[in-house]
């Protein structure tokens, strides 16, 4: 009978107890529980796919550059591209086409890496003093300027140029080149050695460019009486004497090779185009003179030296369907568009 007894219960410890001891009994969770953590994980899913994939171009080098702001005399570390898109917006109007606006992009970035290279500043790479370097104007001062319901999109589209061309710069022989801009050529760009002497640049040459005469920088006159005139040319020339009866005491006595204003004579000076351009506030040294009665009018063609991308002309070939790399091309002759790593 103890026999029968042992077997007994070791048949119900094996058969019952021993399953209830070895089950794990997990801690329960109510409807609730359930639900918010199903809707934490799709929120959680949901963000995820809202965050854009980075795609920043790892720059080697050039990467951050010193930006010497002219007016505060403020040095400051500025990412290359974030930087540019504050040059862009200040350079070329929004509402160009986009290829332009791209070309502008490559133009300006390769334009601060070649002033990196060749500093002119001693504790910076470049300044924001578009009469010395390039302009640039901050984000707050760019959107004031733009009417309110185009702030959002212009600074949109700044931006999208200048990411879809991360790392792009204009070389020539391997090396930046000193990518010279400005606004509207009046139909055909200069050669550099014309506007500031010495030897020149190969890839800067005279080019013909169509179309700009639809902007508001092709053309332009401005008039002078005669006390005017002289009295502006005296803050150079104290001993200027004109003889306004005389017709051949003003006239153009030279032209360069793209139709500017090489030497102008006034009087008993002879000057060069670019020195009168300057000493006249004009557009450009493309201009013709004529006198009517006691006054002297500059007629005059384009907004700028004339050296480089026109941006008028930039814009004009966008709209025609080309894209920035022939923009660039045509304005800039021999040379290659390249990865800055790659060099």
């Amino acid at each position: 009978m103890k026999k029968f007894l042992i077997y007994f219960f070791t048949f119900i410890f094996i058969c019952f107890l021993m399953p209830a001891f070895l089950t794990k009994q997990d801690k329960p969770v109510n409807s609730e529980e359930i639900e918010e953590n199903s809707e934490k994980q799709e929120n959680e899913e949901s963000i995820a796919e809202d965050i854009p994939e980075e795609t920043k171009y790892n720059y080697k080098n050039y990467g951050t550059i010193q930006l010497l702001h002219k007016k505060t005399g403020v040095v400051e570390n500025v990412e290359l591209d974030q930087y540019l898109c504050h040059v862009v917006s200040a350079e070329m109007p929004a509402d160009y086409e986009l290829e332009a606006l791209k070309a502008q992009a490559i133009v300006a970035r390769t334009y601060t890496i070649y002033k990196a290279n060749n500093k002119k500043h001693e504790n910076a790479d470049i300044c924001d003093d578009s009469a010395c370097c390039q302009a640039w104007v901050s984000k707050e001062d760019r959107l004031a300027r733009w009417e309110e319901s185009k702030r959002e999109s212009n600074w949109q589209k700044i931006e999208q140029c200048v990411k879809e061309t991360q790392g792009k710069i204009i070389t020539y022989q391997n090396e930046p080149i000193n990518a010279f801009f400005h606004a509207n050529s009046g139909g055909t760009t200069e050669l550099p050695v014309n506007v500031w002497g010495g030897s020149g640049f190969p890839y800067l040459q005279v080019v013909q460019t169509a179309g700009e005469e639809g902007y508001t920088q092709y053309a332009s006159e401005t008039e002078f009486s005669n006390e005017e005139l002289i009295k502006k040319l005296k803050t150079k020339y104290e001993d200027i004497q004109i003889d306004f009866g005389n017709n051949e005491e003003i006239k153009i006595l030279e032209y360069t090779d793209s139709n500017r204003v090489k030497t102008v004579k006034f009087g008993n000076h002879e000057i060069s185009g670019v020195e009168t351009r300057t000493i006249f506030g004009l557009r450009s040294a493309n201009f013709e003179i004529t006198k009517e009665a006691d006054k002297i009018k500059f007629t005059v063609k384009g907004y700028g030296h004339g050296v480089g991308m026109s941006q008028t002309g930039a814009d004009t070939m966008a709209k025609q369907g080309s894209t920035y790399e022939e923009i660039i091309n045509h304005f800039y002759v021999g040379i290659e568009i390249k990865e800055i790593n790659s060099l």
